[in-house]
């Protein structure tokens, strides 16, 4: 083996090994949060709205 050969594999090997825990060692992307959570507040007041807008209606209808 010659020496420029020698040298090659050395610089050849600590180069994989710096580039693959470079790779290796990033963290996890975060997770996105999610944009907007509807909770069962949220949805109790669009259930009671759209009941006093049906009763409304009703009661206009019937003058």
């Amino acid at each position: 083996m010659s020496m420029a050969n020698k040298y090659f594999k050395a610089i050849f090997f600590v180069a994989f090994i710096l580039i693959t825990t470079v790779a290796l060692g990033q963290a996890p992307p975060t997770p996105k949060p999610d944009p907007l959570p509807i909770d069962g507040g949220v949805l109790g007041l669009l259930a009671l709205g759209l009941g006093y807008a049906v009763k409304k209606i009703h009661d206009n209808s019937k003058k």
